[in-house]
């Protein structure tokens, strides 16, 4: 039987449709919210203006993503309850986000910063230490916005169009609206990404279940499969797992809002008022995100199988829905690619410009200047990510991001303890820093890439996320090194 997908003629028309009109809202948005856009605040902070429903949408666009879609119910798909650590990592973090993020705004806000490195610069002065916080950031995105392309290409293919071409021709539209039109292109594409995925969802978690015989046979299904199955995986957790499933989610939602996309999201805010607002109102998503992983368990029951977990959820629409409906859940998987994979390259490049070139290479560019060498980086960022999606295997990116979530962590004790004591300083932070990149870093290899570690204390072993291990280390080296330095002078 060959594995070759037919051509769905009324599938690709609706998707063209809806990518289509994402296209012109995208180069609309220049026009929207208007400002000068040769001002970096403005290109890449939208101004500073959006308010509670923008940045509602917007902080959801970029953090569920394409992949989020894709990749959370392959993950159930192939191993159970386990891939639910998506759950409570999303629940933990929005506290963390009300507590954090609206003191981290007001700072911004005042004193015109528009990174996390600035943030660290302004607290700490010199170019260095923020200049390896801005590296960690870009580096940490990369594989991040590669892995969109992964979303998108999984979705493509599940059309039955093969080849790289229309991937090409998606980032070349994406990359010119975003150089036109800045952050408020994925503001404004945000509102139609988020509405058309809650329509594929709930229309999914609605009628899926009732074509399959309910939840109970869905369910049923799914564990009869993975006891057949055997190993670590079943719709309950194991005790073994307890640990690494619960370090894992600790880890995430500590890691999720130091990434450049999810920090421009939230430095975009008009407020900190709005900050607070969207930290209530976000957790929606969280129920959404719950009812898509559910989708890898209705894949086992509708007797889905696939060479890789991550054609899942394009294999089950094909399977269950009819064609118009498959094209319009693509283009929404699709979209969901764009928005997240617009503001990461933005958030990067104002990382790159801000934080690199200007201190190291160009210390008396204009503002103007700023904002024209950010619009450059951004094209290059997304082309550099789609030229490590055609060259080099999906495999890669998947790994590079797990140990992007260990780098990026090493920023947090930079970004937030020092929101709240003057008593660590930048010798301290760097090498804190340092331990736990290096740590996090030959952790990860020695696993093979993958995210865990046993520890082993007495007779006991508890697998851990090798990112919090890491970033445990990074802490302690930064206060124990503090206490017997001098205290940092105020910037």
């Amino acid at each position: 039987m060959s594995d070759v997908i037919p051509v769905n003629p009324v599938a690709m028309a609706v998707f063209i449709f809806f990518f289509l009109l994402v296209t012109v809202v995208g180069f609309f948005a220049a026009r929207w919210k208007a400002g000068d856009l040769t001002q970096l605040h403005e290109w890449g902070l939208g101004g500073r203006q959006f308010g509670v429903i923008i940045s509602w949408f917007l902080v959801g666009g970029d953090f569920y993503t394409a992949y989020t879609v894709i990749a959370v119910p392959a993950l159930v798909y192939s191993v159970g309850a386990y891939g639910f650590f998506a759950l409570p990592y999303t629940i933990i973090v929005y506290p963390f986000v009300f507590a954090v993020m609206p003191k981290l705004w007001k700072i911004a806000h005042a004193k015109n910063h528009i990174t996390a490195a600035d943030y660290v610069h302004g607290e700490y002065g010199g170019k260095w230490f923020p200049a390896a916080v801005a590296l960690t950031g870009i580096v940490a995105t990369m594989p991040y916005i590669a892995l969109q392309l992964v979303g998108m290409q999984v979705v493509i293919k599940g059309l039955g169009v093969t080849g790289e071409m229309p991937l090409i021709v998606a980032f070349v539209i994406l990359a010119l609206y975003t150089y036109t039109s800045g952050l408020r292109a994925p503001a404004m594409i945000a509102f139609v990404k988020d509405i058309m995925i809650y329509i594929v969802v709930i229309a999914a978690v609605w009628l899926i279940p009732a074509k399959l015989g309910g939840y109970a046979h869905v369910f049923d299904a799914a564990d009869t499969y993975f006891k057949a199955k055997g190993g670590p995986t079943g719709i309950i957790l194991k005790p073994t797992q307890f640990t690494a499933y619960a370090s894992l989610a600790l880890g995430s939602a500590l890691a999720a809002f130091m990434y450049p996309h999810t920090m421009t999201a939230v430095l975009s805010s008009s407020s900190a008022q709005t900050v607070r607002k969207n930290a209530i109102f976000l957790p929606a998503y969280t129920l959404l995100l719950g009812l898509i992983a559910l989708l890898g368990y209705m894949a086992i029951a509708a007797g889905v199988h696939v060479k890789s977990a991550s054609d899942v959820v394009p294999a089950l629409f094909g399977t269950l829905f009819p064609s118009w409906f498959v094209g319009f859940a693509a283009a929404a998987i699709a979209i969901s690619a764009l928005v997240p994979a617009a503001i990461m390259s933005i958030g990067a490049a104002n990382l790159f410009t801000r934080n690199l070139w200007r201190p190291v290479v160009s210390p008396n560019m204009t503002p103007a200047a700023e904002a024209s060498t950010a619009k450059i980086v951004s094209l290059v960022v997304k082309f550099g990510a789609l030229l490590f999606i055609v060259f080099l295997p999906t495999q890669y990116a998947i790994d590079l991001q797990l140990l992007g979530g260990v780098w990026i962590l090493q920023i947090f004790p930079a970004i937030v303890f020092s929101l709240y004591t003057r008593r660590l300083n930048t010798p301290s932070l760097f090498l804190g820093w340092l331990v736990g990149i290096v740590l996090g870093t030959s952790l990860a290899i020695s696993q093979g890439l993958k995210p865990v570690f046993a520890l082993h204390l007495g007779d006991a072993t508890y697998p851990m996320y090798i990112g919090l291990i890491a970033l445990a280390a990074n802490i302690v080296v930064a206060f124990v090194l503090s206490f017997i330095t001098p205290r940092r002078a105020s910037v």
